[in-house]
This record gives C-alpha cells, sequence and structure tokens, in this order.
C-alpha cells in the first residue's frame, strides 16, 4: 500500500497544528475520500513515520488519535487496520475542496485581516453594522487551490491575525467562545477576484469554481459569510452523504 505524502507544516506558528494532529488529520481525509478503505492495513510504523519525516513517537501520537474515534484498530503483533466511521469529525469536516484524485491536508496563508462597515451588496448576517474580512490562499498538501473571502459579524469578537488557525473554525471555538454548527453552501462558476495573489495560479477574471457560504453558530441568524473561488484543475467540491 502506498500512502500519499500529506507534505506536512514544520514551523511553531499558532496557526499550524502539531505535527502529530496534522497525520492524523491527513489520514481521517484520506479515509473519507477512500484512499484508505476498511480493513485495510497501514505500513509498518517506522516506515510510515520515515514515510511523513516525523518520529515513531509522534506517529503513535496520530494512530492514538485515530484508534480513539474508531478510524483504526491497532492489534497486537499484526499492524493497525483501517476502519471507515462516517461520523467521525474532522477539525477540516466543513472545508469541503479535495485535490482530484481525493483527500488532501488543508492549510492556509493569511494575505489580509481588515474590520470595516459591512459592504450593501453582501448578505444579511450576524447582528452588528461591521464585519472582520479575512483574504486567504488554500492549499492542500501545500498546492494552492482556493482564495476565499470570509467576512466574520464584528460582534462575535476581534480576531488577531498571529494567532488565526490554518482551521478558523477552530480558531473561533479556541479563541472567541463559538462554533459553527451549521453551514448552506450554493456552488457555480464565477470569476477569480482581482485581489488574487500570484501565488494563486488563475489570472484575475478567469472563471472558476465558486463556493458561497453563510454559516452559523448557536443563534437563529448566521455568524459569517464566506466566498471561495477554487481551481478546478487542481481541486473539486466534495459533499459525502449517508
Amino acid at each position: 500500500m502506498t500512502v500519499p505524502q500529506p507534505l506536512i507544516q514544520r514551523d511553531t506558528s499558532p496557526s499550524t497544528l502539531p505535527l502529530y494532529q496534522q497525520v492524523s488529520e491527513f489520514l481521517i481525509r484520506e479515509i473519507a475520500a477512500g484512499r484508505l478503505v476498511d480493513g485495510e492495513r497501514l505500513p509498518p510504523e517506522r516506515a510510515l513515520a520515515a514515510h511523513h519525516g516525523i518520529t515513531v513517537r509522534t506517529l503513535r501520537k496520530a494512530l492514538a488519535e485515530l484508534a480513539r474515534v474508531g478510524l483504526l484498530e491497532r492489534v497486537q503483533g499484526s499492524g493497525n487496520y483501517v476502519r471507515t466511521n462516517e461520523s467521525v469529525p474532522s477539525i477540516y469536516s466543513l472545508f469541503r475542496l479535495e485535490l482530484l484524485a481525493g483527500g488532501g491536508l488543508p492549510s492556509a496563508k493569511i494575505l489580509d485581516i481588515k474590520k470595516q462597515a459591512k459592504p450593501a451588496h453582501l448578505p444579511a448576517f450576524g447582528q452588528s453594522a461591521d464585519a472582520t474580512r479575512i483574504r486567504r490562499l488554500r492549499s492542500l498538501n501545500n498546492v494552492a487551490v482556493a482564495v476565499e473571502e470570509i467576512w466574520l459579524d464584528g460582534a462575535c469578537g476581534s480576531v488577531v491575525g498571529a494567532e488565526v488557525s490554518d482551521s478558523l473554525y477552530r480558531y473561533y471555538q479556541d479563541r472567541l467562545g463559538f462554533w459553527i454548527t451549521r453551514v448552506s453552501d450554493q456552488v457555480r462558476i464565477a470569476p477569480v477576484p482581482a485581489w488574487s495573489p500570484a501565488a494563486f495560479e488563475l489570472a484575475a477574471a478567469a472563471p472558476a469554481g465558486f463556493v458561497e457560504r453563510l454559516s452559523w453558530a448557536q443563534a437563529a441568524a448566521p455568524v459569517e459569510y464566506s466566498r471561495t473561488w477554487f481551481d478546478p484543475t487542481r481541486a473539486c467540491y466534495v459533499q459525502r452523504i449517508g
């Protein structure tokens, strides 16, 4: 069996998940995408650790996390076996872009954070007249696949750029004290925005896959509006049901 290389990030900034969690999240997405199937035995731990460029101790911590949520069966003297479990939540459960071949470890680079009055053209969300706008470049396995613009209602709190996690929803929960409970997505085609960086190789105004999202926390009204432009030659939108 060949396990795809996740290309984990090794910097220690608050935005980067710990190494063991990067590996466990990568494997969770590989299982969800069907690239690792139920009953499949993973390579020996030393070989798997070397493949990911981590220590065996770090790998075992990642595998223990998978076993805890029911995605891995560890058989003494035999090895580690994949077990599918569609109810297992992932840090990136609501990030629905995958590489065309499936899976891929998400990461993000902040391009701009700005607090401002909500533009009139945005749909209604939240209670405040202002919002924090966050623009990011999104990657899968370090391949740039999308740019996104997120608008968080001003009543939700202040966003500190140096603290923002690769998973924005995790940041909301850990730093701002609320969590996203549901989302509504609309998917279509739209032109790439003019502010898109060169690292996102689709040119400004070129057609791209487009996801428009409203996100709810514990309140009746949505607290966040976002839009994502993705490169359909590199990634696809995936929604699994059942």
